[in-house]
């Protein structure tokens, strides 16, 4: 999908960040990923982080709420930026052109302590995204002092960004200024424009920085046809457009998400969006709190997709692997069940073996198992009455032996793939890279680290275990994996606290921690607990999941069984709605 995150979007972004941020220092600066950068200010009395992510699939600068990971050895541009820019404070940013490039500006001190002008230049451009550091006050032509992609005179004769060289903007495309749109201009573009040609095309070709899914809701509203031609929309195209350059020289918004049927994002605007109508369209207090919303899910996958590449590889594989040879069993399973009819037919020859003889094809014998019904009975030529009622004595014998292996093999398949389906949800939780090392460790300790390229163990470290605290004060405690969930259940929770799991499908162990005095929590405590076990399984987006709870001293760990995995045979169970909003409000 194409990115909705145009200079539309951009300039009210750079609106927030001087309403929130301007004149915050600059307290850290993380490289979690080698094309997204956090910056974290400390700004009128409260903390703000800027994100910053120039890559290809998820671009966007944002005031963010999410607390990113920081890793553990820095990149090299991430020292760079610390080196020129830590303690600095923010004077503003701005656009300097309706592009989406932005310019952070910033007071520095020098080497010296002498106060100095800094900039970060954020340029998101698809592929050709980047992030340049200059000093000096004419920000357009000041001096590159670093460069996230550098690019030199081998990779464009047009462009450099190397250190040393003069900043200069990207050559002007020639488009107009949407947010100075006038009634002739639009007219005088109209006429020079092909009537037939996508009214949707014309708008993006003559106006700079409008998204494709914005000029499609122009001509939808207008038309309501996304497709609709100029002439199509006649005159009710220049209105509409006019409308649209108001709201933005006027910066007035109305933030917009678009969800489908199974909840996931669709596409986002500054503006409400109708073209998608009668998806669920929701509304947000800031355009940051938008891109939040649309890129976290989706900017989560892409990352764990990248991070985890490996990982997801060999539980797919073993998942795939598990899947066909247990569907082999079953079928093999199936046909023990004929076991029983050999049985039958070897009792059948023997009880009338007086009337067979070596040479017969088949006999109809009677079954005095069922009032002397006769039952065809197929024969050996080869061999006398009594070898062929030993034949179907052995069958029967093989059949009964490999009806009791194969249901232990398939119940230890079943088993393991219950725990691969365990490690993937654990997985799709994972939001740092300390989790999926923690995840790497544990299949490593599973027996799986043949298949895992260049794998070595790491140190231990403490189990990743996530802290609640419920309304009414109570602690609750959350594995993040299936190791965090042994070492939560068995080691750190007391036998007399509440354990927690949703019913029959993966997730987390939950602990409500009790006081030595406390028999019996009250029920609010009991819902918010379960409510953190349903938020955290593999059923967080289904209704009225079922989360058993029961005590610690009542779960019990078989012997030789995978991490994670438990028994217990006293519970109750209760029913919530999963709640993120709630849940994420009651994390420490």
């Amino acid at each position: 999908m194409k990115t909705a995150y145009d200079a539309c979007m951009m300039s009210y972004v750079a609106e927030e960040i001087n309403e929130s941020v301007r004149g915050g220092r600059l307290d850290k600066i993380m490289q979690p990923e080698r094309d997204e950068i956090v910056l974290s200010f400390h700004a009128n009395g409260k903390d703000c982080r800027v994100l910053i992510n120039v890559g290809s699939s998820t671009p966007r600068m944002n005031v963010t709420s999410y607390k990113i990971e920081n890793p553990a050895a820095p990149p090299m541009f991430c020292m760079q930026m610390r080196k020129h820019f830590s303690g600095a404070h923010l004077v503003g940013a701005r656009l300097p052109s309706f592009d989406r490039i932005a310019f952070l500006e910033f007071e520095c001190r020098d080497e010296m302590g002498f106060k100095t002008r800094k900039n970060m230049i954020v340029e998101i451009m698809g592929r050709y995204g980047n992030v340049i550091l200059t000093e000096g006050d004419d920000t357009e032509n000041s001096k590159i002092i670093g460069v996230l992609k550098p690019i030199d005179f081998s990779a464009s004769k047009v462009r450099q960004l190397i250190p040393g060289l003069t900043y200069t903007l990207p050559s002007a495309q020639g488009k107009l200024d949407p947010r100075e749109a006038t009634a002739d201009g639009f007219n005088a573009a109209a006429r020079a424009a092909d009537p037939d040609s996508s009214a949707e095309k014309f708008l993006t070709r003559t106006y700079a920085g409008i998204a494709s899914v914005n000029a499609r809701e122009i001509v939808y509203r207008v038309s309501g046809s996304v497709s609709a031609t100029v002439t199509e929309c006649g005159d009710l195209l220049r209105e509409e457009f006019l409308r649209f350059s108001n709201l933005l020289s006027s910066g007035k918004k109305a933030p917009s998400l678009v969800t489908g049927e199974d909840g996931l994002p669709v596409a986002y605007s500054f503006f409400e969006l109708t073209q998608y109508a009668p998806n669920k369209c929701e509304r947000f207090d800031t355009v940051s709190e938008l891109i939040d919303a649309f890129y976290e899910r989706r900017a989560n996958e892409e990352r764990l997709k990248r991070r985890a590449s490996d990982i997801l590889r060999i539980l797919g594989n073993a998942k795939t692997r598990i899947e066909k040879k247990s569907a082999l069993q079953r079928e093999e399973l199936e046909r023990c069940e004929d076991g029983e009819k050999y049985r039958l037919w070897g009792d059948l020859i023997t009880a009338n073996i007086y009337a067979l003889k070596r040479g017969m094809i088949s006999a109809s014998l009677p079954n005095y198992y069922e009032n002397g019904e006769t039952v065809e009975v197929p024969l050996s030529e080869r061999l006398t009455p009594a070898q062929n009622a030993q034949f179907y004595y052995k069958k029967y014998a093989k059949s009964k032996t490999a009806k009791v292996k194969l249901a232990e093999q398939i119940k230890k398949d079943d088993d393991e793939l219950s725990y691969v389906e365990s490690v993937l949800d654990a997985l799709s939780r994972a939001k740092g890279e300390a989790e999926l090392a923690e995840i790497r460790a544990e299949l490593y300790s599973s027996g799986y680290a043949s298949r895992m390229k260049n794998y070595s163990p790491k140190k231990k470290t403490a189990p990743l275990i996530i802290k609640y605290e419920t309304q009414d004060g109570h602690t609750v405690l959350c594995g993040k994996n299936n190791v965090a969930n042994d070492a939560l259940t068995f080691k750190t929770a007391s036998k007399r606290d509440l354990w927690f799991h949703v019913k029959g499908y993966p997730g987390s162990h939950v602990i409500l921690i009790l006081d030595d005095a406390e028999e019996t929590p009250p029920d609010g405590a009991i819902t918010d607990a379960a409510l953190i076990a349903a938020h955290n399984s593999k059923l967080s987006e289904s209704a009225q999941v079922p989360v058993d709870v029961t005590r610690v001293k009542e779960i019990k760990k078989p012997t030789g069984a995978k991490p994670g995995f438990v028994i217990y045979h006293t519970n109750r169970t209760v029913f919530v709605d999963p709640d993120p909003d709630k849940v994420n409000s009651m994390q420490k």
